[in-house]
């Protein structure tokens, strides 16, 4: 009777988790922020997650054929950056921008490092960054929700994270009344980008995302803890000049990168410990970043820098080899 050894590297312990099944896990979570975002922005806003969603599918099959690779669109991975893509866009987001931040989040990002689980920065925030800088009088016009079927036509307003920007920059202290209160924050009645509108759906899609196991607690936790303790510091120091830790948990894109970006399995940390650091990290960066930065968010480019210190962070979070003993020269 022969006995075969079989010799592999880690990991050993298969969770049974298939790819198609962790994206669609994830896209499920997000129908819910996809959902508020048409209400309060109509047909624009479903034209723009459609147009998103469907161009990083097109330009991750044509690369994938172009480098004469298998055609993996099915696992549902581009279709996931089209969606988040599209939530980092404003609402009514020209066709052709949404196509280019296809494009930038597909070929640049991902495939030419060579796919799903090779490429270093989250793809969909590359290509917000990339749009931002270079377009961005296209990437910072907003207007004011116009529920669907209301009949209300879209008026150009600011997001509450401009308006408290550009009253400190002017006056020096935050406006006396801001545009909706928490209410309408939590909701999603205000301006913004698509997944910017709502942090009660986000955290919904967020709870689901921990209830299936997709993610862990460490780095959501990690990002909105620090963020609340160093936003609180300052808004005790200066209330008339900082917005209190609230309004930067309600506003902007903080809930969609804490639950959605900076969760990217690829682009985070493999360590419990390493993702506590790495949240902590992108909480400090995005807080310095709106209260001190040239744009009123900070958000993506904090889960970038943080993306880039990745693999630094993971070689000193390792944890102890098994029977690993220090021996001193």
């Amino acid at each position: 009777m022969s006995s075969q050894l079989y010799l592999s590297s880690s990991p050993h312990v298969y969770a049974g988790d298939r790819t198609e099944q962790i994206m669609r896990g994830v896209i499920y979570a997000l129908l819910p922020a996809c959902g508020v975002a048409v209400y309060f922005f109509g047909l624009p806003a479903l034209v723009t997650l459609a147009l998103a969603t469907f161009g990083c599918v097109g330009f991750e099959a044509a690369c994938q054929k172009a480098m004469k690779q298998p055609v993996t669109v099915k696992d549902g991975s581009a279709a996931l950056t089209g969606i988040l893509l599209a939530l980092n866009l404003p609402p009514n987001a020209p066709w052709w921008l949404t196509l280019l931040g296809a494009f930038v989040a597909i070929v640049i990002s991902k495939q030419i490092y060579g796919g799903l689980g090779y490429n270093p920065f989250n793809p969909a925030l590359v290509a917000r960054v990339v749009l931002l800088i270079s377009f961005p009088v296209q990437m910072t016009r907003w207007t004011a929700p116009a529920p669907l079927f209301s009949g209300i036509d879209a008026v150009s307003t600011a997001t509450p994270l401009g308006q408290a920007k550009e009253s400190v920059m002017l006056t020096g202290s935050l406006p006396s009344s801001m545009q909706g209160g928490m209410g309408d924050f939590l909701l999603g009645n205000m301006a913004g980008c698509l997944g910017e509108v709502s942090a009660l759906a986000l955290l919904l899609g967020g709870a689901y995302l921990l209830v299936r196991r997709i993610i862990t607690w460490h780095i959501p936790v990690a990002y909105l803890g620090s963020t609340v303790v160093l936003a609180g510091i300052f808004w005790l120091v200066d209330g008339s000049r900082y917005p209190d830790p609230l309004f930067h948990l309600l506003t902007g894109g903080l809930m969609l990168g804490a639950l959605f970006m900076a969760t990217d399995m690829v682009t985070s940390p493999i360590t419990g410990r390493g993702q506590i650091v790495y949240g902590i990290g992108c909480g400090i960066l995005t807080v310095l970043i709106r209260l001190f930065g040239g744009y009123p968010e900070g958000v993506s480019f904090a889960i970038l820098l943080m993306n880039a210190a990745t693999p630094l962070i993971d070689r000193y979070t390792q944890p102890t080899k098994f029977g690993y003993v220090e021996t001193k020269a």
